[in-house]
């Protein structure tokens, strides 16, 4: 693929977590403006992946280059200046602090692809955290507290962002609101990278899907060359 047409390109990484070799020669590329899903059980990586991008679990080898850029070697906090957000899976939302207050942590002014995000179009779209503007974090349901934590990443205006897990253990209601908004932020031109779970939801929301199985890539293709091809799911996705 041309290099141009990729916003981030991760080249043969390799990441360890002590003496644990989790990434192993991954490779994977997203277009601008484009959804990718990354899938996989539980435990094969997918999640490392995301955390080496932004380099809160580093890679001791390979190259991750973001718009051209060599990301690999970066703090967290240099890689997400460069307009990458992650939503992590664990949500790591200021617990003690108002809904408002977390919002205002990640509230940044950029000239990133598509129409900025301010806390009061987070608002627009999650009213449940608007009803909740002054009650504290900590106080708010699981479902509440992924579209504080989808919210606080947004309002940094980040040209990529990476989601990790953003639908696991939520209403129906609060699927479709969260899936809502990460369509929103892609028809604005911004790409996403999306580890699910529901391999329904990735099929409907992306463009190219990675299967991941002990670390390494397994698969690369169309939703529609991942459904027409059995063997894949029946080997590295069911249980």
């Amino acid at each position: 693929m041309e290099e141009d047409r990729a916003i981030l390109k991760i080249d043969d990484v390799d990441t360890y977590i002590g003496q644990s070799h989790i990434l192993q020669g991954v490779s994977l590329e997203v277009d601008r403006g484009s959804i990718t899903a990354l899938l996989g059980r539980n435990g094969v990586g997918k999640s490392t992946t995301l955390k080496s991008v932004v380099g809160i679990t580093p890679p001791q080898s390979g190259s991750i280059r973001f718009r051209g850029r060599e990301m690999r070697g970066l703090r967290p906090y240099a890689i997400c200046r460069q307009g990458i957000g992650f939503v992590p899976e664990e949500r790591r939302i200021f617990p003690t602090l108002s809904v408002r207050e977390n919002l205002l942590i990640g509230l940044k002014k950029t000239r990133a692809a598509g129409k900025e995000w301010t806390i009061d179009r987070i608002y627009d779209y999650f009213p449940q955290l608007k009803r909740r503007d002054r009650q504290k974090g900590g106080n708010l349901s699981g479902g509440e507290q992924q579209m504080l934590s989808i919210g606080r990443t947004l309002v940094g205006n980040p040209d990529l962002l990476l989601v990790d897990e953003p639908t696991e253990g939520l209403s129906p209601f609060m699927v479709d609101a969260v899936l809502g908004i990460l369509r929103q932020v892609n028809e604005e031109g911004r790409s996403v990278v999306l580890v699910e779970h529901s391999i329904d939801v990735a099929l409907d929301l992306a463009s190219r899907v990675y299967v991941m199985s002990r670390g390494a890539i397994v698969f690369c293709g169309t939703p529609q060359e991942f459904s027409a091809d059995e063997g894949v799911r029946k080997k590295y996705l069911e249980v």
